[in-house]
């Protein structure tokens, strides 16, 4: 049984603050959950593949965040308690959906999960989703720290049956991904099924019922205003002064707490959990009692704001530092760092000298890179080879996932990138805008999360450029996680393998191929005839995740790596310069080498180089 299921109340667990949301939930009872994966919010998804079944929920990873949510909507309005999660730009796929939920309110519990992702670790922008919950109007809790965000998820189906209103848990990297401790509460019983009862003045939001039922939020958003100056998530630390009072939220507040300790600063600390509604009366209790109030919280000035209105409206002349007053960035996550220095410009002092200043040491750059043997790698020298002299005007439209590491060099494959499934939609706009080749390359999840309206787009509009599906046969970018492709389901189950090529003949293009890109030669050639195709031309380049490949072969004992031939070797740096896989290097000697400790066997250069100097090692024994 996985630890994450013991049922011993008050035991401790290290869990991630993933983790953690996944307990929470199960101590909530929860019945049906669905996701897409997204970093940070991927463990959730991992953690309920391995838990679900076994503890009687049904879970699912949906094509989109879209699907997603509508499938937990669906699930609640039977009297479900369902929850879905997904990285914070996954709720702009959602956004339709999400948006009137909030007008037919919800029966069972219903939790929303965004995972924002300050500093871009893994993301393609730092939206701040807190501007979500104030777009839809419905209320929003904020962890900081694993056992908060256990707690809050759990309380959170409570609060949204109270109110009848879904309830957005906001988090961030630095929270999904920490760990700390984490005491267990009850696990509650997920029911079997829910029973839908008819009410289409609730459900069917036509124009003369949806403004009815903004009416009721609005009133709901009354009560939950109440809830919120009550929450024991929002509370006052004292810290032996009222000269200064900080008020943060979410991971700011553990740098927050550590600064003023470490320092020995009086005054008092605001943490608010509960940031939608905010709880304006005991804002303004906390401000009255503090002559300069410091607003501490990532990205947007959202709580600095309101509390100005607050101060406006009640004519405080108390004064606010935080973003406005250039005392804070809106850049990037906060660090122990970033409070120090904006601290040291509210207080008028020279930044204090941390305790512990780490040595620095200079590192070479690692920029993240495909791996040895990737199957991505391989279809995009194909396509540079096939391009030939036409390579430097060529359009490279990308997508998200591993494959938008082809803007790495050498392989330089990338142009131009804004979303899930934009590779397509924008292929189409470049086709008609120019005459340059253009090629679009997206993944067999994106294909499925959003690729195919695109493709359907491009026939239909008889636009012209090249459609690579990039079929590696998992989610991989986010921890391998199944697909429709894959045959495998959320609970990991076998299921019916959705065909891409059915697909994408279904849609009508008169070109399709489908590839091994460990193939050079026939990979090459398709894609010479693929540009030279005119219209739409699809191919499907499959071949499964190196790892997943390197995993079996390692089981099986079927694993060959290569070496140099010092003989045959011409020193001409094609492997390197041009193909680019990390396991090939030049040695201290200045001679091509492959690491044997990287290496993983694909045995792809051994086609690349022009002079036959690479071979498998055990036929060199």
């Amino acid at each position: 049984m996985h630890e994450i299921l013991t049922n011993e109340v008050g035991k401790k667990l290290f869990l991630l603050g993933n983790e953690a949301i996944v307990r929470g939930s199960l101590e909530a009872g929860l019945d049906v959950a669905a996701a897409y994966p997204g970093t940070p919010s991927s463990e959730i998804g991992n953690t309920f593949e391995r838990v679900g079944k076994d503890f009687g929920l049904y879970f699912e990873y949906s094509t989109n965040e879209k699907v997603a949510i509508e499938v937990v909507a669906a699930a609640s309005a039977c009297g479900l308690r369902s929850m879905t999660f997904m990285k914070h730009v996954g709720l702009n796929v959602a956004a339709d959906a999400y948006m009137t939920i909030a007008y037919t309110g919800v029966r069972g519990g219903l939790v929303i999960i965004t995972a924002d992702d300050p500093s871009c670790h893994s993301s393609q922008n730092e939206q701040d989703n807190r501007y979500y919950a104030m777009l839809a109007n419905i209320p929003m809790l904020e962890p900081s720290s694993p056992e908060e965000a256990k707690e809050m998820t759990r309380i959170a189906f409570d609060l949204s049956e109270e109110l009848e209103l879904p309830i957005i848990l906001r988090t961030t990297t630095r929270i999904n991904h920490m760990r700390g401790p984490v005491i267990l509460g009850e696990l509650g019983e997920p029911q079997d099924k829910g029973f839908f009862e008819k009410d289409p003045g609730r459900f069917i939001t036509i124009p003369v019922h949806a403004r009815k039922r903004h009416a009721i939020l609005l009133q709901q958003m009354k009560k939950a205003a109440e809830i919120s100056e009550k929450s024991s998530f929002n509370k006052v630390f004292e810290l032996g002064g009222d000269e200064i009072g900080i008020i943060t939220s979410g991971a700011g507040f553990n740098y927050v707490i550590d600064f003023m300790r470490e320092q020995d600063i009086k005054g008092k600390v605001l943490k608010l959990g509960m940031t939608r509604p905010i709880p304006s009366e005991m804002c303004l209790k906390f401000m009255q009692g503090v002559k300069k109030v410091v607003v501490v919280e990532e990205l947007e000035p959202y709580l600095e704001e309101q509390l100005r209105s607050i101060v406006q409206r009640q004519g405080l002349d108390t004064e606010i530092c935080g973003k406005d007053t250039g005392h804070f960035s809106k850049l990037y996550e906060y660090t122990p760092d970033t409070i120090k220095q904006g601290m040291s410009k509210v207080l008028g002092t020279d930044a204090p000298d941390r305790k512990l200043e780490p040595k620095h040491i200079p590192l070479p750059d690692r920029p993240p890179s495909l791996c040895p043997g990737c199957p991505h790698r391989h279809t995009y020298y194909a396509v540079k080879k096939a391009l030939g002299d036409k390579f430097k005007e060529a359009i490279f439209s990308t997508d998200i996932g591993c494959y938008t590491l082809g803007i790495q060099p050498p392989l330089q494959t990338a142009d131009f990138l804004l979303c899930m499934g934009s590779s397509v939609g924008a292929a189409g706009g470049f086709s008609k805008a120019t005459d340059q080749p253009v090629l679009a390359f997206l993944g067999d999840s994106t294909f499925f999360h959003s690729g195919i309206h695109g493709l359907v787009n491009a026939v239909y509009n008889k636009h012209k450029f090249v459609y690579t599906i990039l079929d590696n046969r998992t989610t991989a970018m986010t921890g391998h996680q199944p697909n429709p492709g894959t045959g495998r389901s959320g609970s990991g189950e076998p299921t019916i393998e959705v065909s891409i090529e059915d697909i994408v003949f279904g849609c009508g293009p008169d070109f399709v191929r489908i590839v091994d890109p460990n193939d050079l030669a026939v990979t090459t050639k398709a894609y010479e005839d693929a540009l030279a195709h005119d219209g739409i031309a699809v191919i499907i380049a499959r071949r499964p995740c190196i790892l997943l490949e390197v995993r079996e072969k390692r089981r099986t004992g079927t694993l060959t790596q290569y070496k140099v031939n010092r003989e045959t070797c011409k020193e001409c740096r094609i492997c390197i310069d041009t193909l680019g896989c990390p396991a090939i290097f030049e040695n201290k000697d200045g001679k091509i080498d492959i690491h044997e400790a990287i290496c993983l066997g694909c045995g792809y250069c051994v086609q690349v180089c022009p002079f036959n100097a690479i071979e498998p090692v055990e036929e060199s024994s």
